[in-house]
């Protein structure tokens, strides 16, 4: 394993100690204190119920994240959907990739590697990583605002590397019905 110092730029505050990346607050916290409370909130609320709710709000955060980021850095259309991809994978996630996107149809896939989930939970035969759904349809359809276009996708997860036979998870974008 090569280690190497992080990519993303980290500003910390010295008066309030509050963590900026690109601007936007940011928190720190070891991955099986997040993992471990994500689990304890799907064991109280049910696996669906909680995925719903993780579904709309990662949906606004995306949102909010590829609208000011795309600000800050000058970005516009598939650049700004790659940059997010990249923030995400430098943030201990994962390692995304996109494998296909296209605006104008508004569909993408996208492929999780070394998931954060899948390596706090293992092989638990079960799609774990549907927190990551409502951020790839957040990002598709602020991106596609900015172009002016109103057609609003749906993500789903359609594998997971926590289930058998299965390396990678993968996720795909397409239009609403």
């Amino acid at each position: 394993m090569t280690k190497t110092a992080p990519e993303l730029p980290i500003d910390v505050d010295s008066e309030t100690g509050i963590w900026t990346t690109d601007a936007l607050p940011m928190l720190y916290v070891p991955r099986h204190f997040f993992v471990n409370n994500h689990v304890a909130i799907e064991e109280a609320l049910g696996a669906e119920k909680y995925a719903d709710i993780l579904y709309h709000a990662g949906y606004k955060s995306a949102w909010h994240w590829c609208e000011k980021e795309a600000e800050l850095h000058g970005m516009e259309g598939v650049d700004v959907f790659e940059h997010y991809m990249k923030r995400l994978s430098q943030r201990g996630w994962g390692i995304f990739v996109t494998e296909e996107i296209d605006l104008d149809a508004g569909t993408a896939r996208v492929r999780l590697e070394h998931s954060a989930f899948v390596y706090q939970m293992g092989k638990v035969d079960r799609k774990i990583e549907y927190m990551f759904t409502g951020w790839f349809a957040g990002a598709m359809d602020q991106i596609m605002s900015a172009r002016g276009s109103s057609l609003r996708t749906v993500a789903e997860q359609t594998q997971s590397g926590a289930e058998k036979g299965c390396e990678y998870g993968l996720f795909v974008v397409t239009p609403k019905n």
